[in-house]
């Protein structure tokens, strides 16, 4: 064998730490992305969203520390990704209703990718380097 086969099975055999990962950085990103959303709402303002639908958008924040913290250290994950479902399917079809593809800022396929992802960690769970992975029920 090769010197790049041997180094491709290496690879191969740590997907599921690659997985972790993903879960790990998706997770930090809903943490500081609830954490910019509480320190200023009126960000959210310049998106397109009523001032009246403060209380929502203070929802919104906690409910992404909360599950983005969940996420990140792989704790209830798919309950952490299932409640950050219906706040990403509102960012496209409410926040994101007004842009297209392959526009800056704020981007509709961004939205896309981070829902994608909480579908596939909601039906998968938390994989490797997770603290669910140490209770002795590892259902979740």
């Amino acid at each position: 064998m090769s010197s790049l086969t041997l180094k491709l099975k290496v690879l191969d055999s740590k997907t599921d730490k690659a997985y972790a990962l993903i879960r790990i950085f998706l997770g930090i990103a809903l943490l500081i992305r609830g954490w910019l959303i509480l320190a200023n709402p009126n960000s959210l303002i310049e998106l397109g969203v009523e001032r009246e639908l403060f209380f929502w958008v203070s929802l919104v924040g906690i409910v992404h520390i909360i599950g983005g913290l969940l996420l990140s250290i792989g704790l209830i994950t798919r309950i952490a990704a299932l409640i950050q479902i219906p706040i990403l399917l509102s960012a496209i079809f409410y926040v994101h209703s007004h842009t297209q593809l392959m526009m800056g800022g704020q981007s509709l396929e961004l939205a896309i990718l981070v829902l994608f992802l909480l579908f596939l960690f909601f039906i998968v769970g938390s994989g490797p380097i997770s603290v669910s992975q140490y209770l002795p029920n590892k259902k979740v």
